[in-house]
């Protein structure tokens, strides 16, 4: 049995970089699975930035490579984005 990074403890993440033609999709769906699988106090922004770096030797172009960059961009700006208030028109 190969030994497998921590920051991807079923080798989710390494398995995907292996698959001819996944879509991105695929690659979301496959992050998802590997978020649910790291250990309790694992912070899968850490991870996932832990894993860009090892994986850094990939083409750049693999969808796994983007969705690992948004896996550890910065989360949007919480806050209220309109509402009932902002669809009423001025009288």
């Amino acid at each position: 049995m190969k030994s497998r990074h921590p920051a991807d403890p079923k080798g989710l993440v390494a398995e995907a970089f292996r698959i001819d033609g996944i879509a991105p999709s695929e690659c979301r769906t496959i992050l998802l699975d590997w978020a649910l699988s790291l250990p309790d106090g694992t912070t899968p922004r850490r991870a996932a930035a832990e894993l860009l770096s090892l994986h850094e030797g990939r083409p750049a172009d693999h969808p796994m490579m983007a969705i690992l960059r948004e896996a550890t961009a910065d989360p949007p700006a919480a806050g209220r984005r309109g509402g009932a208030r902002a669809r009423r028109r001025a009288e």
